[in-house]
């Protein structure tokens, strides 16, 4: 596993939150939630699927417009400032938001994220340098982040050919990290970490997010139970959950798969509040704002790309 962290160890932001809360027209998706970790921290959103937990995991990356509390991340604050938060934070293993195409190999899900990077991450004078600099640039931040998450395509069935459907659901894992690193994020937010996999494949997954945190990138990660020593959030706090909006059934839930997606996922946004029907882009967009805001929300979520 490489050391180094994607963007320099000591990189990662801080994240706090104080009562935060995001409310939709069927209820509290989340609420009520404190927390305060350094940067370079692996924090822990768990609770049953249903919870609130990945739209905790959205908010808190940007995603998604909270309603009801603060949130700084990186110094950067939500729900005002989300577009600045989603510029220093990146996603993983996300359903209906990160997917992979099962129909492209590993090179190619890596070469159209460098692609990606170089449009949209560069500053000008990034762009104006050589070709044969921003190649090499480019290759760099693709081994860099293929090894910070684990993965080595020599190992896989046809080497980097490999389609994402011949993949294992851990090696889909660390694609979708690896994917999320080459824009050296300050914070990684990653969904689902232990749906469908075994006791063994979990602890990988938990030695993975230790080991990306302690090089210094801010990790978040959504799970049914926090391992120790990591920063433990609920979504859902044991003082409202099982009543009223907060219950687990009944109209305030949050469902589990993203609308029209049909696949039964662990996502839990409500959708009404999905960001991949909605997607949030500056921190006024939300439900109800006039179509050249929802495309600019959606221009915005493109950015992130296929992952």
């Amino acid at each position: 596993m490489n050391g180094m962290g994607m963007g320099g160890a000591g990189d990662g932001a801080a994240v706090t939150a104080r009562d935060f809360g995001l409310e939709g027209p069927r209820g509290w998706a989340f609420r009520g939630v404190s927390v305060e970790a350094e940067p370079g921290a692996l924090i822990a959103i768990e609770g049953p699927s249903g919870s609130g937990r990945t739209s905790l995991l959205l908010a808190l990356t940007g995603r998604m417009k909270a309603t009801r509390g603060t949130a700084t991340v990186g110094g950067v604050r939500l729900p005002k400032q989300s577009a600045g938060v989603r510029r220093l934070a990146a996603l993983a293993n996300v359903p209906g938001v990160t997917d992979l195409d099962p129909a492209l190999t590993v090179g190619e899900h890596l070469h159209e994220r460098a692609l990606l990077q170089r449009r949209f991450g560069n500053s000008l004078r990034g762009l104006l340098r050589p070709r044969a600099e921003r190649s090499a640039e480019e290759r760099l931040r693709v081994d860099t982040a293929l090894a910070a998450a684990g993965l080595d395509p020599a190992t896989l069935p046809k080497g980097s050919r490999t389609a994402v459907r011949d993949l294992e659901r851990l090696e889909a894992l660390r694609l979708s990290v690896a994917l999320a690193l080459i824009g050296r994020p300050r914070l990684l937010g990653v969904d689902d970490t232990d749906l469908k996999l075994s006791a063994a494949e979990r602890a990988d997954v938990w030695g993975l997010l230790r080991s990306l945190a302690d090089a210094g990138t801010t990790v978040v990660a959504v799970c049914s139970e926090a391992p120790e020593g990591t920063t433990a959030v609920s979504a859902r706090p044991a003082s409202t959950a099982g009543t009223g909006p907060d219950a687990q059934t009944g109209p305030g839930t949050a469902t589990d798969a993203a609308p029209g997606t049909g696949t039964g996922t662990d996502t839990d946004a409500d959708p009404e509040t999905d960001p991949e029907a909605e997607p949030e882009s500056e921190p006024e967009a939300g439900p109800g704002t006039d179509p050249q805001a929802k495309k600019e929300a959606a221009d915005a979520l493109a950015e992130t790309g296929r992952s």
